[in-house]
């Protein structure tokens, strides 16, 4: 076989970034050789065999054709967990890490005045914001819903996997149409679609290979907030705290939105990029 089947020819020659290769390389390598990824240095004159060479031209294609990185290799990290993800779901962005934090703070102040502190997931996609709540915090009891069955599949598997099934239920549905009982939540989770349908970003980058009714409501990007934030009143306890995330300049309307419904200690928070992406609330 030729040197230039050599980690180190294979990964000079690519037209890709060179992080973006590694993290394909070192997928290719835990697949065919079960090795770690710093054989990438340490053996980087090892050559490919057939299958393992093949394998890594159909992933550097797909990715210079745009695919997202996450559904090449089926997974992403969030919140210290590893989830697994598909075309099915929403890839997890750091951003909405912010929605954990909020979530947990709250749990933290509340912990020891409830046996367990209750707390819903509203369009859980892979689980990402209840499973990232549930393994930070024992004191939870998280049920996460979704309208998508293949979502709910993806998500469950990844409750399995991290060892959280008992903590977290999962209920398919619309918002709160999926809740099976009269429960009261101490705290509400969403990152909801908030994009609008005529947004250019939805036709850039990796947003064009992910579920699209994941990321629009198929108006003006606030209808989807609206029937949240209207429900909420409905599910949470007194003085209970509701927080969604949303676009970079929805945070304004959002605000409208909880006054309009009477809530109170309405707080926007902004990401780690400065942008406002969270607006929290109590009932």
């Amino acid at each position: 076989m030729s040197d230039d089947f050599s980690l180190r020819s294979l990964l000079s020659a690519t037209s890709l970034p060179s992080n973006e290769a590694r993290v394909l390389m070192a997928q290719v390598l835990d697949k065919h050789y079960q090795l770690p990824r710093s054989a990438l240095l340490s053996r980087d004159d090892m050559e490919l065999n057939v299958k393992a060479l093949d394998d890594w031209k159909l992933l550097e294609s797909k990715r210079l054709q745009g695919e997202p990185i996450a559904y090449l290799i089926g997974k992403r990290g969030f919140h210290n967990i590893e989830l697994q993800v598909a075309p099915g779901v929403l890839i997890p962005r750091p951003e909405t890490e912010l929605l954990v934090e909020i979530g947990l703070h709250e749990i933290e102040r509340i912990k020891n005045e409830v046996t367990k502190v209750h707390v819903l997931d509203l369009g859980t996609g892979s689980g990402a914001i209840a499973l990232a709540v549930a393994h930070a915090s024992s004191s939870t009891l998280i049920t996460a819903t979704d309208q998508s069955f293949d979502a709910l599949v993806i998500a469950q598997a990844n409750a399995k996997h991290l060892d959280l099934e008992s903590r977290v239920r999962f209920m398919q549905g619309s918002w709160y149409e999926a809740l099976g009982d009269n429960t009261l939540f101490d705290v509400i989770l969403s990152n909801p679609p908030y994009i609008a349908n005529q947004d250019p970003h939805l036709t850039q980058g990796d947003l064009r290979f992910e579920p699209l009714c994941a990321l629009t409501d198929n108006a003006a990007g606030l209808s989807c907030l609206e029937e949240i934030i209207q429900g909420a009143a409905d599910h949470l306890k007194p003085l209970g705290l509701i927080a969604v995330e949303h676009g970079f300049d929805q945070s304004e309307a959002v605000v409208d939105l909880m006054k309009t419904v009477g809530m109170r200690e309405i707080q926007i928070h902004q990401d780690l990029a400065g942008h406002n992406r969270v607006v929290s609330a109590r009932k």
